[in-house]
Protein backbone atom coordinates (compact mmCIF):
# COMPACT_ATOMS: atom_id res chain seq x y z
CA UNK A 1 0.00 0.00 0.00
CA UNK A 2 1.00 3.71 -0.26
CA UNK A 3 1.63 5.71 2.94
CA UNK A 4 -1.32 7.39 2.84
CA UNK A 5 -2.82 4.35 2.43
CA UNK A 6 -1.18 3.25 5.50
CA UNK A 7 -1.84 6.40 7.28
CA UNK A 8 -5.77 6.48 6.57
CA UNK A 9 -5.87 2.27 7.64
CA UNK A 10 -3.82 3.80 10.87
CA UNK A 11 -5.55 6.53 11.35
CA UNK A 12 -9.22 5.17 10.92
CA UNK A 13 -8.18 2.43 13.16
CA UNK A 14 -7.00 4.11 15.81
CA UNK A 15 -9.84 6.44 16.39
CA UNK A 16 -12.66 3.49 15.90
CA UNK A 17 -10.76 1.86 18.67
CA UNK A 18 -11.02 4.58 20.95
CA UNK A 19 -14.66 5.02 20.18
CA UNK A 20 -15.35 1.26 20.63
CA UNK A 21 -13.61 1.30 23.96
CA UNK A 22 -15.69 3.91 25.01
CA UNK A 23 -19.40 1.98 23.90
CA UNK A 24 -17.84 -1.43 25.73
CA UNK A 25 -17.68 0.15 29.04
CA UNK A 26 -21.24 1.34 28.79
CA UNK A 27 -21.93 -1.99 27.69
CA UNK A 28 -20.13 -4.67 29.96
CA UNK A 29 -21.61 -2.15 33.10
CA UNK A 30 -25.03 -2.49 31.98
CA UNK A 31 -24.47 -6.32 30.90
CA UNK A 32 -22.83 -7.26 34.17
CA UNK A 33 -25.55 -5.87 36.58
CA UNK A 34 -28.37 -6.11 35.04
CA UNK A 35 -28.65 -9.26 32.92
CA UNK A 36 -27.07 -9.32 28.91
CA UNK A 37 -30.35 -9.50 26.85
CA UNK A 38 -30.99 -6.20 26.72
CA UNK A 39 -27.84 -4.51 25.72
CA UNK A 40 -26.97 -7.12 23.18
CA UNK A 41 -30.49 -6.30 22.13
CA UNK A 42 -29.15 -2.29 21.90
CA UNK A 43 -26.36 -2.78 20.55
CA UNK A 44 -27.81 -5.00 17.89
CA UNK A 45 -30.52 -1.83 17.11
CA UNK A 46 -28.25 1.01 17.32
CA UNK A 47 -26.11 -1.03 14.72
CA UNK A 48 -29.20 -1.24 12.59
CA UNK A 49 -30.02 2.01 12.72
CA UNK A 50 -26.66 3.08 12.37
CA UNK A 51 -26.49 0.71 9.28
CA UNK A 52 -29.63 2.39 7.57
CA UNK A 53 -28.50 5.80 8.32
CA UNK A 54 -25.14 5.55 6.48
CA UNK A 55 -26.87 3.93 2.81
CA UNK A 56 -29.74 6.84 3.16
CA UNK A 57 -27.17 9.56 3.33
CA UNK A 58 -23.63 7.87 2.85
CA UNK A 59 -24.06 8.22 -0.79
CA UNK A 60 -24.82 11.81 -0.93
CA UNK A 61 -21.26 12.35 -0.15
CA UNK A 62 -20.50 10.87 -3.50
CA UNK A 63 -22.42 13.72 -5.61
CA UNK A 64 -20.14 16.63 -4.18
CA UNK A 65 -17.23 18.20 -6.05
CA UNK A 66 -14.13 16.32 -4.64
CA UNK A 67 -12.16 19.58 -4.03
CA UNK A 68 -15.37 21.40 -2.36
CA UNK A 69 -15.54 18.07 -0.20
CA UNK A 70 -11.89 18.33 0.64
CA UNK A 71 -11.88 22.15 2.15
CA UNK A 72 -15.37 20.77 4.16
CA UNK A 73 -14.25 17.48 5.46
CA UNK A 74 -10.47 19.15 5.54
CA UNK A 75 -11.92 22.30 7.93
CA UNK A 76 -14.03 19.42 9.86
CA UNK A 77 -11.51 17.08 10.36
CA UNK A 78 -8.91 19.96 11.66
CA UNK A 79 -11.25 21.57 13.99
CA UNK A 80 -12.49 17.57 15.63
CA UNK A 81 -8.74 16.71 15.45
CA UNK A 82 -7.78 20.01 17.14
CA UNK A 83 -10.43 19.00 20.06
CA UNK A 84 -8.70 15.94 20.91
CA UNK A 85 -5.22 17.24 20.64
CA UNK A 86 -5.91 19.74 22.67
CA UNK A 87 -7.65 17.73 25.94
CA UNK A 88 -4.80 14.78 24.96
CA UNK A 89 -1.96 17.85 25.74
CA UNK A 90 -3.79 19.09 28.62
CA UNK A 91 -3.86 15.49 29.66
CA UNK A 92 0.07 14.76 29.12
CA UNK A 93 0.60 18.05 30.67
CA UNK A 94 -1.30 17.52 33.75
CA UNK A 95 -4.05 20.10 33.86
CA UNK A 96 -6.76 17.43 33.13
CA UNK A 97 -7.27 14.25 34.50
CA UNK A 98 -6.74 10.45 32.55
CA UNK A 99 -9.53 9.69 31.33
CA UNK A 100 -10.16 6.02 33.82
CA UNK A 101 -12.59 3.61 32.00
CA UNK A 102 -12.45 1.62 35.13
CA UNK A 103 -13.99 4.69 37.31
CA UNK A 104 -16.18 5.13 34.86
CA UNK A 105 -17.08 1.45 34.38
CA UNK A 106 -17.97 1.40 38.11
CA UNK A 107 -19.91 4.69 37.72
CA UNK A 108 -21.73 2.89 35.06
CA UNK A 109 -22.67 -0.01 37.87
CA UNK A 110 -23.81 2.05 40.22
CA UNK A 111 -26.23 3.88 38.14
CA UNK A 112 -27.43 0.59 36.58
CA UNK A 113 -27.83 -0.94 39.89
CA UNK A 114 -29.82 2.11 41.18
CA UNK A 115 -33.07 1.34 38.65
CA UNK A 116 -33.84 -1.95 39.66
CA UNK A 117 -35.43 -4.25 36.37
CA UNK A 118 -38.77 -5.08 37.82
CA UNK A 119 -38.54 -9.02 37.51
CA UNK A 120 -41.89 -9.45 35.46
CA UNK A 121 -40.91 -7.34 32.92
CA UNK A 122 -39.84 -9.41 29.21
CA UNK A 123 -37.13 -6.19 28.36
CA UNK A 124 -35.04 -3.90 30.80
CA UNK A 125 -35.67 -0.87 28.78
CA UNK A 126 -33.78 1.60 31.22
CA UNK A 127 -30.25 -1.18 30.78
CA UNK A 128 -31.61 -1.12 26.83
CA UNK A 129 -32.10 3.27 26.15
CA UNK A 130 -28.56 3.19 28.05
CA UNK A 131 -26.47 0.94 26.16
CA UNK A 132 -28.78 2.32 22.78
CA UNK A 133 -27.60 5.41 23.27
CA UNK A 134 -24.28 5.12 24.42
CA UNK A 135 -23.25 2.57 21.15
CA UNK A 136 -25.08 5.08 18.81
CA UNK A 137 -23.39 8.14 19.65
CA UNK A 138 -20.04 6.33 19.66
CA UNK A 139 -21.31 4.76 16.06
CA UNK A 140 -22.11 7.85 14.78
CA UNK A 141 -18.29 8.79 15.20
CA UNK A 142 -17.28 6.15 13.74
CA UNK A 143 -19.27 6.42 10.43
CA UNK A 144 -18.29 10.05 10.02
CA UNK A 145 -14.54 9.07 10.04
CA UNK A 146 -15.03 6.29 7.63
CA UNK A 147 -17.31 8.57 5.33
CA UNK A 148 -15.17 11.57 5.52
CA UNK A 149 -12.00 9.64 5.53
CA UNK A 150 -12.70 7.29 2.87
CA UNK A 151 -14.46 9.50 0.35
CA UNK A 152 -11.78 12.28 0.98
CA UNK A 153 -9.25 9.71 0.42
CA UNK A 154 -11.27 7.36 -2.26
CA UNK A 155 -10.73 4.59 -0.46
CA UNK A 156 -13.66 4.06 1.46
CA UNK A 157 -13.38 0.48 1.37
CA UNK A 158 -9.96 0.62 3.07
CA UNK A 159 -11.86 2.71 5.79
CA UNK A 160 -14.26 1.07 7.02
CA UNK A 161 -11.76 -2.13 6.69
CA UNK A 162 -9.91 0.17 9.31
CA UNK A 163 -12.74 0.20 11.96
CA UNK A 164 -14.43 -2.89 11.43
CA UNK A 165 -10.94 -4.51 12.04
CA UNK A 166 -10.54 -1.88 15.11
CA UNK A 167 -14.25 -2.68 16.73
CA UNK A 168 -13.87 -6.67 15.82
CA UNK A 169 -10.71 -6.19 18.14
CA UNK A 170 -12.39 -4.13 21.16
CA UNK A 171 -15.17 -6.89 21.11
CA UNK A 172 -13.08 -9.70 21.37
CA UNK A 173 -11.45 -8.36 23.81
CA UNK A 174 -14.39 -6.98 25.78
CA UNK A 175 -15.90 -10.53 25.41
CA UNK A 176 -12.40 -12.22 27.05
CA UNK A 177 -11.71 -9.94 30.32
CA UNK A 178 -15.31 -8.81 30.58
CA UNK A 179 -14.15 -6.11 32.29
CA UNK A 180 -13.31 -2.20 30.81
CA UNK A 181 -10.20 -1.75 29.02
CA UNK A 182 -8.64 0.56 31.53
CA UNK A 183 -5.02 -0.65 30.39
CA UNK A 184 -5.46 0.49 26.75
CA UNK A 185 -3.18 4.06 26.96
CA UNK A 186 -6.40 5.82 25.81
CA UNK A 187 -5.23 9.22 25.83
CA UNK A 188 -1.94 8.30 23.36
CA UNK A 189 -4.50 6.70 21.38
CA UNK A 190 -6.37 10.08 21.44
CA UNK A 191 -3.39 12.13 20.93
CA UNK A 192 -1.72 9.98 17.66
CA UNK A 193 -5.54 9.91 16.69
CA UNK A 194 -5.82 14.17 16.77
CA UNK A 195 -2.48 14.41 15.18
CA UNK A 196 -3.91 12.25 12.64
CA UNK A 197 -6.88 13.81 12.24
CA UNK A 198 -5.78 17.56 12.13
CA UNK A 199 -2.74 16.60 9.66
CA UNK A 200 -5.64 15.11 6.97
CA UNK A 201 -7.06 18.40 7.78
CA UNK A 202 -4.67 20.61 7.07
CA UNK A 203 -3.46 18.33 3.70
CA UNK A 204 -7.16 18.06 2.67
CA UNK A 205 -7.99 21.62 3.52
CA UNK A 206 -5.08 22.94 1.71
CA UNK A 207 -5.55 20.37 -1.57
CA UNK A 208 -9.02 21.50 -2.27
CA UNK A 209 -8.38 24.82 -2.26
CA UNK A 210 -6.31 24.43 -5.11
CA UNK A 211 -2.68 24.12 -3.76
CA UNK A 212 0.08 22.03 -4.85
CA UNK A 213 1.39 19.67 -2.20
CA UNK A 214 5.51 18.86 -2.59
CA UNK A 215 5.64 15.56 -2.40
CA UNK A 216 1.59 14.86 -2.90
CA UNK A 217 0.66 12.40 -0.44
CA UNK A 218 4.10 12.27 1.07
CA UNK A 219 3.71 15.85 2.77
CA UNK A 220 1.23 14.31 5.17
CA UNK A 221 4.57 12.69 6.62
CA UNK A 222 5.90 16.40 6.89
CA UNK A 223 2.77 17.79 8.42
CA UNK A 224 2.47 15.03 11.28
CA UNK A 225 5.94 15.41 11.99
CA UNK A 226 5.53 19.26 12.71
CA UNK A 227 2.44 18.72 14.20
CA UNK A 228 4.14 16.05 16.37
CA UNK A 229 6.99 18.24 17.47
CA UNK A 230 4.75 21.38 17.88
CA UNK A 231 2.36 19.33 20.54
CA UNK A 232 5.27 17.85 22.22
CA UNK A 233 7.02 21.04 23.06
CA UNK A 234 3.33 21.82 24.14
CA UNK A 235 3.48 19.29 26.78
CA UNK A 236 6.88 20.08 28.14
CA UNK A 237 6.22 23.60 28.56
CA UNK A 238 2.89 23.21 29.79
CA UNK A 239 4.00 20.30 32.58
CA UNK A 240 6.99 22.46 33.73
CA UNK A 241 3.90 25.61 34.37
CA UNK A 242 1.85 22.95 36.16
CA UNK A 243 4.58 21.50 38.30
CA UNK A 244 5.43 25.14 39.56
CA UNK A 245 1.81 26.16 40.22
CA UNK A 246 1.81 23.19 42.29
CA UNK A 247 4.98 23.82 43.93
CA UNK A 248 4.08 27.44 44.65
CA UNK A 249 0.76 26.33 46.01
CA UNK A 250 2.28 23.41 48.82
Amino acid sequence: MSTSEWILLVSTFLACSVEGVEALTVILAVGVTRGWRAPMTATIAATLALVALVVVFGPALAKIPIDALRVVVGAVLLVFGMGWLRKAILRASGYKALRDEAAIYQAGVVLALEHAKPSSAPMDWYGFTLVFKAVFLEGLEVAFIVLTFGTSAHNVPLAAFGAVLALALVAIVGAVVHQPLSRVPENTMKFAVGLMLSAFGIFWSVEGAGAVWPGADLSILGILAFLTAMSLGMVGVLRRIHRREIASQA
